[in-house]
């Protein structure tokens, strides 16, 4: 009998309870393209959009039943993974993957954060490079992440084409390096490789302090791909989809960070490839 229920689409990351990133944004995300969301939380962050005041990671063993879960009632076509505090986590992740198996996994491998400071240490980055990069669909680091997967420095335009080389050798199927760290003039480029075919997507750069973006794209890519669309096609859509966001973003806190309206750009979102 064929499977009747629609595609769902899981993320297993952390939790912010400002409501700009994390699961809070990838929910959002799925719901703005029409997919049915799922959740397993990896970390409960207290935060809102200046700091993170503190951190709580459940039990390893929750993690698992949580992931379980979701496997064990919904039809679930692609996972996004985002913040993966320690080692243990990284392993149980690692491990679910390969128990259920799912068509599809879009890796954020959420490394450093804003101001900078490295969010794991080297056991995890470690960990994560042996047993997860080589799971992932597709891989989605920003500039400062693809430094600490590499070790290698990212400064030029050059330096960026030859570090999805690099991440290839490490065992990457595909990946999307977003370019919003490095000064390429008033635009920003993404750069897409699958091993065979590169891709740039080139947006206006925005002038923002923005809060959940990089969490966002690949949660719009893994459900762009539940709607069907293939790798490349689902990262241009995701990228437009974000840009759309931003652009409509609004500051519910009391500083200047902007958090990105998944809502006001779901019809970007919902555009299917060549409309």
């Amino acid at each position: 009998m064929d499977d009747q229920r629609p595609l769902a689409a899981l993320t297993i990351a952390g939790s912010d309870s400002g409501g700009g990133a994390g699961v809070q944004a990838d929910l959002k995300t799925f719901a703005a393209h029409c997919v049915h969301g799922l959740s397993a939380i990896t970390a409960l962050t207290a935060q809102h959009t200046s700091a993170i005041a503190s951190m709580h990671v459940p039990p390893v063993a929750f993690l698992r039943d949580q992931i379980d879960a979701c496997f064990d009632d919904f039809h679930v076509g692609a996972v996004k993974v985002g913040m993966l505090a320690t080692a243990d986590v990284v392993l149980a992740v690692a491990e679910a993957i390969e128990r259920h198996k799912p068509p599809a996994v879009v890796l954020d491998p959420v490394m450093v954060a804003t101001s900078g400071a490295a969010l794991l240490d080297r056991a995890t980055r470690d960990l994560l490079i042996e047993r997860l990069l080589p799971l992932a669909t597709l891989v989605t680091p920003n500039m400062p992440e693809a430094e600490m997967l590499l070790g290698y420095r990212i400064t030029s335009s050059d330096d960026a084409e030859a570090a999805m080389d690099r991440l290839h050798a490490l065992g990457v199927c595909a990946v999307l390096l977003k370019g919003g760290h490095l000064d390429e003039g008033q635009t920003v480029v993404d750069r897409f490789s699958d091993g065979s075919t590169r891709r740039r997507f080139v947006h206006r750069r925005l002038v923002v302090n923005a809060h959940g973006t990089g969490c966002t794209l690949a949660s719009a890519i893994a459900a762009n791909l539940c709607r069907g669309e293939e790798l490349f096609s689902a990262c241009r859509l995701a990228g437009d989809y974000v840009f759309a966001a931003l652009l409509a973003g609004y500051r519910p806190g009391q500083g200047d960070v902007l958090v990105l309206d998944h809502f006001a750009a779901r019809s970007t979102g919902n555009k299917k490839a060549g409309e």
